[in-house]
């Protein structure tokens, strides 16, 4: 076995260690409705729990608890229900997307306004594989954005680019603790984060790494379809597990070339160790809006075209 599947399967492994969060954004149903939604798929019992968020709760037989809960972004402002899940595992992604499609047919539709974000455990990433993540994530920020079709106003606003500031100092400071990182993230050293702290709004959210204890990934644009929704959690927790099971990082902006991105794309993913039949739909869906081919960089050479 080679070093790089060596490597792709201990990622592999890695990435279905490591539990993870994530938050829908939808419109045109109501928080009770959705709620009854997902209980249709888990079970228990519906609460309306109330608050400034208007929750409605579903409580799972094992206890887990799911809620459906108001934003006020979203362009509906009187039918939305942003899916909140409690903490999940591998294993529950596919009660995942039984709850993803009994949402979708109870009515709950997306839009522009909507996204999706994926919160990956903080605890298991120390300073170090932090920093990894943050310099991984500047070389690829282009293409995956590209890849996601990720629209300029979101990126203009919600889920911005790396803060070119911040690299700059973890890579000269090269923080050892999670407290240096968060000083190098804030500029000081902040002990109780706000919630609504404005450096929340990018596409690799460190801030929910101080305010709730995860690493929040707020770019992708919210769909219904479960297929993708696994996709995205894929992709997520392989790019964690790349942070943490790597030995160094190379942070240096790469320029993207939409003629071959869909290739340069798909070596990214298969260097993540979404290799094989197990992971080809979420190849599928991840290079799907990408033009050109997958298997040839620059195209299919012409010789091999005439045979």
């Amino acid at each position: 076995m080679t070093t790089s599947n060596t490597a792709a399967n201990t990622q592999t492994a890695t990435m279905k260690t490591i539990r993870f969060g994530i938050e829908i954004e939808t419109i045109g149903l109501r928080r009770e409705e959705a709620a009854n939604a997902i209980k249709s798929v888990v079970g228990g019992t519906v609460r309306h729990a109330g608050g400034g968020y208007d929750t409605w709760e579903c409580i799972a037989p094992d206890g887990r608890v799911w809620k459906a809960m108001r934003d006020s972004s979203l362009s509906d402002s009187c039918r939305n229900a942003e899916v909140v899940s409690p903490i999940l595992r591998y294993e529950d992604i596919e009660t995942l997307q039984e709850i993803v499609r009994a949402v979708r047919k109870a009515g709950a539709k997306v839009d522009q306004s909507c996204g999706i974000h994926i919160h990956l455990d903080g605890a298991r990433f120390d300073a170090a594989a932090v920093t990894r993540l943050t310099k991984m994530w500047n070389k690829q920020e282009e293409l995956i954005m590209h890849a996601l079709g990720v629209c300029a106003s979101r990126r203009a606003s919600f889920c911005k680019d790396v803060d070119q500031n911040f690299l700059t100092r973890i890579e000269r400071e090269k923080p050892r603790t999670l407290e240096a990182l968060n000083v190098a993230w804030y500029g000081y050293h902040n002990a109780r984060p706000y919630h609504y702290d404005q450096t929340r709004y990018r596409a690799l959210n460190l801030h929910a790494l101080w305010q709730k204890g995860t690493i929040e990934l707020r770019l992708f644009e919210a769909v219904l379809h479960a297929g993708k929704v696994k996709s995205y959690i894929q992709l997520a927790l392989a790019l964690g597990a790349k942070a943490i099971d790597s030995k160094s990082a190379n942070s240096k902006r790469r320029t993207l070339d939409k003629a071959t991105a869909k290739y340069d794309f798909r070596v990214i993913l298969l260097s993540l160790g979404l290799v094989g039949d197990e992971f080809k739909t979420a190849r599928l869906h991840l290079l799907g809006s990408l033009e050109g081919s997958a298997a040839w960089k620059h195209g299919r050479p012409a010789q091999q075209e005439a045979a």
